[in-house]
């Protein structure tokens, strides 16, 4: 809990300066932003040791996973150079096992990730793609979603193959968390 705190600590004094999350949610910061990012936690599978956290942004979810999952490694794709420094500064302060990669998601090497996240980035179509680039065929995805995440699974599935489970958000009963597997192009 120390560490949480501390990182939202720096999270909002950051936020006074650059835009990491709106400041409309700063009071209600623990609820929309932190909770939603633990909660991701739970579909994360135990063997899954190298994570691609992608559009990072404030760190949500990703410094909230690697405060919660130390033994996993937490690569935070963000190419604002300004949220990237705050994120650098997040992984030196708390001492986290994470690195940040300021390339643009289609941009970087492919990862070989065992897990896939995004808070808040893209439409599901396109995060697929951002899987199939870097994404172990053995490896799952987790999606945070909001209300319309019907009709992303829908669009998306005209494009790709995938499975996957829906699970509600205990932060919102208009958001669904996906975890999406086996993800191919047709």
């Amino acid at each position: 809990m120390s560490k949480l705190q501390s990182y939202v600590d720096l999270l909002l004094k950051w936020n006074a300066k650059i835009n990491l999350i709106g400041r409309n949610t700063e009071a209600e910061i623990w609820s929309r932003h932190i909770e939603d990012s633990i909660q991701l936690s739970q579909y994360i599978p135990p063997a899954a040791l190298e994570i691609l956290d992608i559009g990072s942004g404030g760190g949500l979810p990703g410094i909230v996973l690697s405060i919660l999952n130390p033994e996993k490694r937490i690569t935070l794709v963000e190419s604002d150079q300004r949220k990237a420094a705050f994120l650098r500064t997040c992984i030196r302060s708390l001492q986290l096992n994470a690195t940040i990669s300021t390339e643009r998601v289609e941009a970087l090497p492919s990862t070989q990730a065992d897990c896939i996240t995004a808070r808040a980035l893209a439409p599901l179509v396109d995060l697929l793609g951002y899987c199939d680039l870097h994404l172990k065929r053995s490896g799952v995805a987790v999606f945070p979603k909001g209300r319309a995440h019907t009709a992303e699974i829908s669009v998306a599935e005209g494009q790709w193959s995938f499975h996957y489970k829906t699970h509600s958000s205990i932060t919102s009963s208009d958001a669904t968390i996906l975890v999406v597997s086996d993800i191919s192009k047709g």
